[in-house]
């Protein structure tokens, strides 16, 4: 599904990726844990296409098999929810639009941009998913973070994408708010849909993930089954500190060693 070669890749001035290499199939469910600034959304701004490698020989990014991946084509694969995305919204934008506006890979509502009516009733029958009904035109500054986060997730489901992708869904959002977000998460890991989720916290990681890679400085220090990976030795490296880690009916916990 994404296929990572050699990708050497930069945010303004500086490199965040180089050497890069990382292939994720279809259907596989993974976290990237890593602390901030290990390049985890660089990673997802590169897949999303907000973002292009430096062209050189040897390298190559490639999405469902193709280096030349029409966009229009990419957001029906692919569903994305970050906090930057949920900043972009302006305060007025009706929770209704949020949703609509994933249809046309826009930002809020536009007058040029007109619904079908079985746009607007999938919109809304997507609200009901995420428990958002009854909120069809509250303005976007009036939801918590939660609920702001939730129509994201909403708008990133419509064209029944392939693979999610979310940049810590659970940034930002009180102990609440962050168990609905994971548990609406579980809901839609059905084993032909991909998950891709980057987070700083191994408690984010949901039971359904089956792989986790480690990103520190722009490199992979370790890819693997979950298991193998979340391991203490390994996560108090990663962070620079002695942890100990716990599993308790697939989540993982950690504490001060």
């Amino acid at each position: 599904m994404i296929e990572f070669h050699n990708i050497t890749a930069y945010q303004q001035e500086t490199r965040v990726l180089d050497g890069f290499s990382l292939h994720i199939g279809a259907g596989e469910k993974v976290a990237i844990l890593g602390p901030n600034g290990a390049g985890k959304s660089t990673l997802l701004k590169l897949i999303t296409r907000e973002l292009y490698p430096v062209e050189r020989a040897g390298s190559h990014l490639k999405l469902f098999g193709s280096d030349t991946v029409n966009l229009w084509q990419l957001r029906s694969r692919l569903g994305f929810v970050s906090q930057d995305l949920q900043e972009d919204y302006t305060p007025y934008t009706q929770a209704l639009d949020v949703v609509v506006s994933g249809f046309f890979g826009a930002i809020g509502a536009h007058g040029h941009l007109q619904p079908s009516d079985e746009q607007l009733e999938q919109a809304r029958a997507l609200l009901g998913v995420v428990e958002m009904a009854g909120h069809e035109q509250t303005m976007f500054q009036r939801l918590s973070t939660g609920q702001k986060r939730r129509l994201l997730l909403a708008r990133a489901l419509v064209h029944q994408p392939r693979a999610l992708i979310l940049d810590e869904p659970a940034n930002g959002l009180d102990m609440g708010a962050s168990l609905g977000m994971l548990k609406l998460l579980r809901s839609f890991c059905g084993d032909d849909h991909a998950m891709i989720i980057t987070t700083h916290h191994i408690d984010e990681i949901i039971p359904e993930i089956d792989r986790v890679v480690l990103l520190n400085q722009g490199r992979i220090v370790a890819d693997g089954p979950k298991a193998d990976v979340l391991d203490s030795a390994a996560l108090s490296d990663l962070y620079q500190t002695n942890l100990r880690i716990s599993e308790q009916d697939g989540w993982y916990r950690c504490w001060h060693a």
